[in-house]
C-alpha cells in the first residue's frame, strides 16, 4: 500500500482537472481497501475512492481527507462466469471476455474506467448494460463494517443509476460477477441501430465478437471516446449529461417547444423508457440549442467529435469546465424546457 501526501489528484482523472487530496492512498488488496476505508470511518475522516478517474469532475480546491485508489487486480474466467477485482481495467476486462469467446459485455469496448465503477453507473453504450450480466456485486458495507453480497436485484439498476449511486457513502465495491453467453464465437443480438447499420446487419442479429468489438472501438473513437493522451477531446469524462427521461406530459410539452423552435417539420429523438416514459437525446438537445461541436472560446470547451463531451482543451481549470457546463444547461432549459443532469460525479464542486 502506497501513501501520498499533499497529492495531485488531476494525473488520476481523464479530465486531467482538479486539486491536491490532503491525502493519497493507493491500495492493491481488498484487505487493504477495506482497512482504509475503516480507518476513515473511525476518524472520520472524508473519504474518496477513486477508480478509473474517468467519472469525476474534482474542484479546484482538492479534497481535504483521504482519497483513496482501488488499484485491486483479479479476472478470472470459469466457464461462462467472469470475476473481476474492482481495480481491474474494464476495457482489458472486455477485450479478455471476447478473447474467450464469451458474449455480453463486446459493445462496452473503450469505456475507459475500472471494473468495480461499472455497477455505480450502470455503465452502457451501444446497447448494452452491465446490469444485463451482472450477477453479484461483492463490497464493502461502510453501516455495518462487514462484507456483503448484493444480487443483480439488491443492486436496483436502472438507466445510469444503482443502489450504490443512490447512497454513495455506503458501499465501497470490491468484485463484480458477471455471467455472459457461449453463443459460438458470436456477439449477443446486434440492439443498438448504429451499430448495426455500421456492420451491415439487422438489429437482432449476431456477429464475430472480435467485429462486434472492433466496430465500437471505431464508433467510439471518432466521436472521441477512447482515450488518447494526444487528443484533446478525449481529455473529458465521456458523456457529460444523461439522457432525459420524460412522462407523458412531459414529452408533449418538449414536443410542442422542439415544433415552435425548430419548425413543424421537426421531430426530437424518442426511445421507449417504461410504461408512460420516453427517452430523448441530450447530445440532439445540446446540439439544436445552438452548442455545437467544438463550440467556447475557453480552455474547457464541447468536443470537436461529439456534442456531449465537454473537454479540457490542455490549460483548463474545473471552474472553467463548470462554467461551460452551466451554460449548455442553462441554453437547453431556455430553448427546449428540460434540464440536463451530469453524468460524472462532483467532488467538492457542483452545477
Amino acid at each position: 500500500m502506497q501513501e501520498r501526501h499533499d497529492a495531485p489528484l488531476a494525473p488520476l482523472t481523464t479530465f486531467r482537472l482538479g486539486g491536491p487530496a490532503t491525502r493519497l492512498v493507493t491500495a492493491t488488496t481488498d484487505a487493504e481497501v477495506i482497512d482504509v476505508v475503516r480507518e476513515a470511518d473511525r476518524t472520520r475522516t472524508p473519504l474518496l475512492v477513486i477508480g478509473g478517474g474517468s467519472n469525476l469532475v474534482i474542484g479546484d480546491k482538492g479534497f481535504e481527507g483521504t482519497a483513496l485508489v482501488v488499484a485491486t487486480k483479479g479476472l478470472h474466467l470459469t466457464g461462462t462466469h467472469l470475476e473481476l477485482a474492482a481495480g481491474e481495467v474494464w476495457t482489458d476486462a472486455v477485450a479478455g471476455a471476447v478473447d474467450a469467446g464469451l458474449a455480453g459485455i463486446e459493445c462496452l469496448a473503450g469505456i475507459p474506467g475500472s471494473a468495480g465503477a461499472t455497477p455505480i453507473q450502470n455503465v452502457g453504450a451501444y446497447g448494452q448494460e452491465v446490469s444485463s450480466t451482472i450477477t453479484e456485486v461483492i463490497a464493502y458495507d461502510r453501516h455495518t463494517g462487514q462484507t456483503v453480497t448484493l444480487t443483480n436485484d439488491d443492486c436496483a439498476f436502472s438507466y445510469r443509476h444503482s443502489r450504490f449511486k443512490q447512497d454513495p457513502t455506503r458501499y465501497v465495491v470490491l468484485r463484480v460477477h458477471f455471467e455472459l453467453e457461449d453463443a459460438g464465437g458470436l456477439s449477443a443480438p446486434v440492439k443498438y441501430a448504429e451499430t448495426a447499420r455500421t456492420l451491415g446487419v439487422e438489429p437482432g442479429d449476431r456477429v464475430p465478437l472480435a467485429q462486434a468489438r472492433e466496430t465500437v472501438l471505431k464508433l467510439r473513437a471518432g466521436k472521441g471516446m477512447v482515450l488518447d493522451p494526444d487528443d484533446h477531446d478525449t481529455w473529458s469524462a465521456g458523456s457529460f449529461f444523461t439522457n432525459p427521461i420524460l412522462t407523458n406530459a412531459q414529452f408533449a410539452e418538449f414536443h410542442a417547444r422542439v415544433k415552435q423552435h425548430l419548425g413543424e417539420d421537426a421531430e426530437p429523438p424518442a426511445f421507449p423508457a417504461g410504461d408512460g416514459h420516453t427517452k430523448t437525446s441530450a447530445a440532439w438537445l445540446i446540439d439544436k440549442a445552438g452548442f455545437t461541436k467544438g463550440y467556447g472560446t475557453g480552455p474547457a470547451r464541447i468536443s470537436t467529435k461529439h456534442t456531449l463531451a465537454l473537454t479540457n482543451r490542455g490549460d483548463a481549470t474545473t471552474e472553467d469546465l463548470l462554467a461551460l457546463a452551466r451554460e449548455v444547461v442553462a441554453g437547453v432549459r431556455d430553448t427546449f424546457g428540460i434540464t440536463l443532469v451530469n453524468e460524472p460525479v462532483t467532488v467538492g464542486v457542483s452545477l
